[in-house]
């Protein structure tokens, strides 16, 4: 029986709630699952509760899971739970909400105010358009250099207006020319309000995955992006650990930008980075734990635990160094993108992208044969969620034919 007190984390259908689950678990958390009924952290060794996620909004119903599994910290994944539980107490019930509050979340999901914090402290930024409706658009359009790539400022806060237009979210979209940008623009001129529009920047994708705490950068860690689903970017499917005398000027800005939101907690400043110029272009601040959190976990660097042990046990002793030199890899989307290099390249927007088959080929198989390869689900310690995700995959499949 664990004398540790116990702990919800809220989102255990992915690879990142389970990791958070491993994480507290093989410290001796005992931690209650929240999630779907098929979730691949239900069937992880850690998983001491689990409740299926309640319908309405989590203030309703999260002060009852509280009172039933006595929890001491939440935990949660994803951006419109972090909503949520952002304009709740910071304690509910002796529950510690370990989550980030209302104000340096909005900052973070506001990229055009993240993009301006970060150049106010030297940190580079892509040179950005925010179309507002007073603006001679298609001017403007003809005036940039192209590639551009148009994502939206605050993701969260355009999601219902588009739904309510019948758009689809499009994440990043690769325009090539003045008369893509301006087609797009006619798409939402409906909704009074585009996308940013942000110059091309090449390189390969850089994360710096930092805990502050009271203002001080606790743990570090940081990974190369070697592979992307979609391949022009997007999730990690394959990445490696950097060690941390790599890249540690840019470390310390982003630990000064972190500092600068005010920010508490695990978060993640992307980047790409140009090898040939040494540039480090600011992508976004992830204010949440992120999609390779399982390479930080193989490597030893536990943010999740660090947010647990400080929170909850009053133990602000320094965290252990990680180690560099391992490999992560995510094989659903990695396979679906090895799919796409080989035979569906057309559907592949970014015009900078490389196409190299082969030697794709080769990496994907190369890549089970190396040992400092880790998986983001399959664990020989817990085996259980990659029982259940062959189940889910192999039930999708049937219901296909």
């Amino acid at each position: 029986m664990s004398s540790l007190p116990p702990a919800i984390v809220l989102g255990v259908d992915s690879p990142i709630g389970l990791t958070v689950m491993r994480e507290l678990g093989e410290q001796g958390v005992p931690v209650h699952a929240i999630g779907s009924r098929r979730s691949i952290g239900r069937a992880s060794r850690y998983c001491r509760g689990f409740t299926e996620r309640p319908a309405g909004p989590i203030g309703d119903w999260l002060p009852d899971v509280i009172a039933e599994t006595q929890a001491r910290a939440l935990l949660a994944v994803s951006e419109n739970d972090l909503l949520q539980l952002a304009v709740l107490p910071a304690e509910i019930d002796g529950c510690a909400i370990l989550t980030p509050r209302a104000a340096p979340l909005g900052i973070v999901l506001d990229k055009a105010e993240t993009l301006r914090r970060a150049a106010a402290i030297g940190i580079d930024t892509p040179p950005t358009w925010q179309p507002m409706p007073e603006d001679d658009l298609a001017a403007r359009a003809r005036s940039l250099a192209y590639p551009v790539v148009a994502k939206w400022a605050d993701p969260p806060a355009v999601t219902s207006l588009l739904d309510q237009a019948g758009l689809d979210f499009i994440k990043a979209e690769f325009l090539h020319d003045a008369d893509a940008l301006l087609a797009m623009m006619r798409r939402y001129r409906a909704l009074g309000q585009w996308p940013l529009v942000q110059s091309y920047c090449p390189g390969v994708g850089i994360g710096q995955m930092i805990f502050m705490d009271r203002g001080e950068a606790v743990l570090r860690f940081q990974h190369r992006r070697l592979r992307e689903w979609p391949p022009e970017g997007g999730t990690s499917t394959f990445c490696a650990a950097e060690p941390l005398d790599r890249h540690a000027d840019q470390m310390e800005r982003s630990i000064a930008l972190l500092q600068s939101i005010g920010w508490q907690g695990p978060a993640m400043v992307e980047y790409r980075h140009d090898e040939r110029t040494g540039a480090y272009w600011l992508m976004e601040v992830n204010g949440r734990f992120w999609g390779s959190l399982p390479l930080a976990w193989h490597c030893g660097a536990r943010f999740a635990w660090e947010a647990y042990r400080r929170a909850v046990l009053g133990d602000d002793q320094p965290a252990p160094a990680p180690r560099a030199g391992l490999r992560a890899r995510y094989m659903v989307p990695d396979t679906r993108r090895l799919a796409r290099v080989l035979f569906g390249r057309a559907a592949i927007v970014d015009p900078m992208f490389a196409v190299t088959p082969w030697r794709d080929l080769l990496g994907y198989v190369g890549g089970m044969l190396d040992p400092r390869t880790c998986y983001y689900v399959a664990t020989l310690r817990d085996p259980g969620p990659l029982c259940r995700d062959a189940l889910s995959i192999a039930r999708k499949a049937l219901r296909r034919r």
